[in-house]
């Protein structure tokens, strides 16, 4: 049963290693409380974390690899948080672009063609915003 505990508080502490060991300056760490969609994939609520380089975005959580996405710049006038934004479609989201405190330019994603079929079909568009815990 020790062996047990022991074994568990390890795994336990590599996990949150990992979480943490995985982020660097300008990455966004956000809670997503529902499933949404990102390059023709469904991925779950959850815990993920968010980089943007080079004409790309980076979404993983500590239980996969990762998604690596498209985007192109996209230019706020504020820079007073980091944020993710979706684009939600009755019960859909498409994860549409992030921004990074202390910036005033953010990656936006390239509309997958699903959105796209959504949109056609849907008659409004409603913005959902997700924020790190502070």
């Amino acid at each position: 049963m020790r062996f047990v505990r022991i074994a568990f508080c390890a795994a336990v502490l590599a996990a949150i290693g990992l979480a943490t060991g995985q982020t660097s300056p300008g990455d966004v760490v956000v809670d997503v409380p529902f499933a949404f969609n990102v390059a023709g994939q469904q991925l779950p609520a959850g815990h993920y974390i968010v980089t943007s380089r080079d004409g790309f975005m980076r979404i993983f959580s500590t239980n996969k690899q990762g998604l690596f996405v498209p985007t192109h710049a996209a230019v706020r006038t504020a820079s007073d948080e980091s944020k993710l934004v979706f684009h939600h479609y009755g019960d859909t989201y498409f994860l549409s672009c992030v921004w990074v405190k202390g910036t005033t330019t953010g990656k936006q994603r390239y509309p997958s063609r699903a959105e796209r079929e959504v949109a056609a079909h849907q008659a409004e568009m409603e913005l959902a915003v997700v924020r790190p815990a502070q």
